[in-house]
């Protein structure tokens, strides 16, 4: 009965411990979208570019000129694409008045890069996409 329960757990647990990961990067990726679409919503209510900043060393990124937010320990920037790239480590994402991005593509990885999301700034519609895995 003992080495049942054993195999048991052992089949479980590490799914377990996935699904917690995978939930965690999603909730990261969910949140760095939200404050995206919040940029958006702001420039186009008050008329003033708004801008989303990314630093990759730092693994945080900062909403217009509020408190800088910082990912979880094990979640980390996979990759960036698109915006303005400001040196080597960080990227200003703008949203204008007129509803549209300085798109590009940001995803986001568990340490492993195993699980990831990737959160969409379509330039002229000013759409913001969250998808799991990396999208091209």
């Amino acid at each position: 009965m003992l080495v049942l329960l054993g195999v048991g757990l052992a089949i479980v647990l590490p799914s377990l411990d996935r699904g917690l990961q995978d939930r965690e990067v999603r909730r990261t990726a969910l949140g760095l979208a939200a404050a995206a679409r919040e940029l958006r919503s702001r420039a186009l209510l008050d008329g003033v570019p708004q801008r989303l900043a990314l630093d990759l060393p730092r693994n945080s990124y900062v909403v217009a000129r509020s408190d800088e937010v910082r990912l979880p320990p094990e979640i980390t920037f996979a990759s960036v694409n698109g915006g303005e790239s400001v040196g080597r480590d960080q990227r200003n994402f703008y949203f204008f008045p007129n509803g549209s991005i300085l798109g590009g593509q940001i995803v986001i990885a568990d340490d492993a890069k195993a699980i990831s999301y990737s959160i969409r700034l379509e330039a002229l519609t000013g759409k913001v996409e969250v998808a799991r895995g990396s999208r091209s």
